[in-house]
């Protein structure tokens, strides 16, 4: 089972969306806007992946931020400012085998390749 994590009306959510639906795979859907961003996820994804990678440091939420909040961000700090913020989440964000495998952010040929 695929686990897909992200904001419904992201242009980049949708376009994974559509993609699995194409290729036939199921997934479940989990809207931060909706029902929040959860610490254990983040920690878990930050291990697996990196925060760096995890925090979406190119949206205007990040940019919005005050200069002290941007500063010395090390892996506690951006957990929980993604918390705070789950619009700085990088979408989307992909579980794959019992959330062995993460998959952040949507990359046609990286897609292929985790679920063929």
């Amino acid at each position: 089972m695929i686990h897909l994590f992200g904001i419904s009306n992201c242009d980049t959510v949708k376009k994974a969306r559509t993609w699995l639906d194409k290729e036939g795979l199921e997934y479940t859907f989990h809207d931060y806007k909706k029902e929040g961003a959860d610490k254990a996820n983040l920690e878990r994804w930050s291990d697996r992946c990196g925060w760096e990678v995890l925090l979406n440091r190119r949206g205007t939420t990040f940019r919005k931020l005050a200069d002290e909040d941007k500063a010395n961000i090390d892996r506690d700090k951006a957990i929980a400012l993604m918390l705070e913020h789950p619009s700085m989440i990088k979408r989307p964000v992909a579980e794959v085998d019992g959330g062995d495998r993460v998959l952040v952010g949507f990359a046609v040929s990286e897609w292929e390749n985790a679920f063929r």
